[in-house]
């Protein structure tokens, strides 16, 4: 299995590649190509698409882990730049219109509507329940939350937003699954036991957004005696805790950024 990072806060060190604050990476396993999450600007993303040799026609699906424009800000671009129709698999709920309150209150749900993007060719199967959607590509369904989770924003009508919507994809290694996770709001913890009962088998890696930003020690703590998978941590992991996990773990902890490759 190969992971190359597409859209992240920072942009790696090759010429030509853009950083910007997202995610998005693409899983080539078993013959097959997998986009999980399209990141925030649409130009950057197909920009570093093309100078990867990413052609958008090759990829076979479009794994959306939320409903938040960091991570879907892309999406319309990417359909625009196809020749043809591509499957989307999500929770049900991505379209939910959310908020934040602070700095400022601000939208920060999917930037365009369903049938929008249907018309450019998305096809959405959206499922709550875990489901292989193709041989070793497990969507995780909605994250059964044991312990601590790290769901931010609002409703509109004041309500706190559970973000039940954030899946993570659970690829099969064989012996093992490694994980992709766009923001975490379910937990670190409680993805990766998720998906070890989802997937039958360790987890070898966790890879994405890790939504530890500010995140007390404690919790820091939790990660470091809970969780035994390789972590590939960006987007919203946070400098502080990026740094508190490495400290603790070593090379159990790796950076991520636009180019980056990893091979399991």
């Amino acid at each position: 299995m190969k992971v190359t990072v597409l859209y992240e806060n920072h942009a790696g060190f090759r010429k030509g590649l853009l950083g910007g604050h997202g995610f998005s990476a693409l899983v080539e396993h078993k013959k097959l190509r997998v986009l999980v999450d399209t990141g925030t600007d649409g130009d950057v993303l197909i920009n570093n698409m093309r100078a990867l040799g990413v052609e958008p026609d090759s990829i076979d699906y479009l794994f959306i882990t939320h409903g938040h424009y960091d991570h879907t800000g892309g999406m319309k671009a990417l359909l625009q730049a196809r020749s043809k129709p591509l499957k989307v698999i999500a929770h049900p709920g991505i379209f939910q219109h959310r908020v934040v309150l602070k700095p400022r209150r601000r939208e920060i749900g999917i930037p365009f509507t369903r049938k929008e993007l249907e018309e450019l060719g998305a096809e959405f199967i959206l499922s709550e329940k875990p489901f292989e959607f193709a041989d070793g590509f497990i969507s995780s369904g909605e994250i059964e939350r044991i312990t601590w989770d790290r769901a931010v924003g609002y409703f509109p009508d004041g309500r706190k937003d559970p973000v039940k919507d954030d899946m993570a994809l659970i690829l099969d290694l064989g012996d093992s699954t490694a994980v992709i996770t766009g923001c975490g709001h379910s937990g670190v913890v409680n993805i990766v036991r998720h998906a070890e009962k989802v997937g039958g088998k360790p987890v070898m890696a966790l890879i994405g957004g890790l939504h530890l930003i500010g995140a007390s020690e404690g919790l820091l703590e939790d990660v470091v005696n809970n969780v035994r998978a390789g972590l590939y941590a960006g987007h919203c992991t946070g400098l502080g805790a990026f740094a508190y996990l490495k400290c603790r773990l070593g090379e159990g902890v790796e950076p991520l950024h636009v180019g980056r490759v990893i091979e399991l």
